[in-house]
């Protein structure tokens, strides 16, 4: 194999496909990615078994053919290349020479029949989403998941294709974050699909925004066709909770209030907890919410913010990072907290379809 390549293109494929490899302890071919040159155009492919990534890159070919070479070795050395052009070839031991200008080297690879198989991309339906859409809401629900691995079914978020809808939910047990969006397939394309963290950590670093993607359902498998690269993942296996039944229905009260104001209060008043003490209460009375901590062995902390309201005061205690994660991941000026009492689910929302339940802690 031998071909020529722009130094800042391979280096962006690269990029974008080596964080799914994993460290040491794992099998070595699995720190390789394989590397197929044909119809002058790289293909280039890492995987973890669990999650592959492949890109294409354009390039000049003067002889196909395949290997496998360490991929962080090799990014290493492609981002330390002055830009240019960069000569690769490969012989049948799978030595690899790089060169450009005055620098060479030679890098060890393995057979690409060691590498293991990676998922077509295929499916037996297919949803076309915007990338900047889907990547919002990852970004809207992806907080809240589960980082409990003995409940495997909540350690990513479901992806619901129904009633002509994307419907994202993620949910620890203690909050829960939903975010739908209006998209077009067939009744028979109706489908439900765990993804997992990992996998959404990779989609929100690749996706623009911009441009649709593609997404293949497959069995037990999702692919994510993002213009030259595709992210294939295995699904968690199992049955998701019914996220609709913890969902508060009509509540008594209503509060308006400024996101960035409410926000920065929390930030403040938040200084004074510690790990083992994290409980912040939020006090609201006519048109002003009032934030307090008593950390014991640290100290207090309080501070007002100026709201829409006019019913009962509530006291409701949370958890602060449960309550800022939200509010930093949506974008409106004002959002919605909804509550009947001090003692049940709270509901947070905004002018796009997203909310936030929330469970208040209980303090003896």
């Amino acid at each position: 194999m031998k071909f020529s390549i722009v130094r800042s293109k391979f280096l962006d494929g690269l990029q974008r496909i080596q964080n799914v490899v994993s460290g040491k302890g794992t099998l070595q071919i699995l720190q390789n990615a394989m590397i197929q040159a044909e119809d002058n155009r790289l293909c280039m492919t890492t995987t973890d078994l669990d999650i592959s990534e492949r890109c294409y890159v354009e390039c000049e070919i003067e002889e196909a053919g395949s290997t496998t070479l360490p991929i962080r070795r090799l990014t290493s050395i492609i981002r330390e290349l002055d830009e240019g052009k960069i000569m690769i070839e490969v012989n049948e031991d799978d030595v690899a020479t790089v060169q450009s200008g005055s620098s060479y080297f030679k890098i060890i690879g393995m057979s690409v029949r060691d590498f293991p198989p990676v998922p077509a991309t295929e499916g037996k339906f297919c949803y076309r989403v915007d990338q900047g859409v889907l990547r919002e809401m990852l970004r809207k629900t992806s907080y809240a998941i589960s980082q409990d691995e003995t409940r495997r079914v909540l350690n990513g978020v479901l992806m619901a294709f129904k009633d002509n809808k994307l419907t994202m939910v993620a949910t620890d047990g203690r909050r829960l974050a939903l975010v739908e969006h209006e998209i077009e397939f067939p009744p028979e394309a109706e489908a439900e699909l765990i993804l997992p963290n990992k996998a959404v950590s990779e989609l929100m670093r690749l996706l623009g925004n911009e441009g649709d993607l593609k997404v293949y359902a497959q069995k037990n498998q999702a692919v994510f066709e993002i213009g030259t690269t595709m992210v294939s993942s295995k699904l968690i296996d199992g049955v998701y909770p019914n996220y609709r039944q913890v969902i508060p229905g009509a509540c008594d009260e209503r509060v308006v209030i400024e996101r960035e104001a409410l926000l920065s209060a929390l930030r403040r008043v938040s200084v004074v907890t510690t790990d083992k003490s994290n409980a912040m209460r939020l006090t609201f009375s006519a048109n002003q919410l009032t934030i307090s901590i008593n950390t014991p062995d640290v100290g207090e902390g309080r501070d007002t913010v100026p709201v829409k309201y006019a019913g009962k005061e509530i006291s409701i205690i949370f958890n602060p990072e449960y309550v800022m994660d939200p509010l930093k991941n949506i974008d409106d000026d004002e959002v919605f907290l909804e509550m009947n009492d001090g003692h049940s689910p709270a509901l947070l929302k905004c002018n796009v379809p997203f909310l936030y339940v929330l469970m208040p802690l209980r303090i003896s």
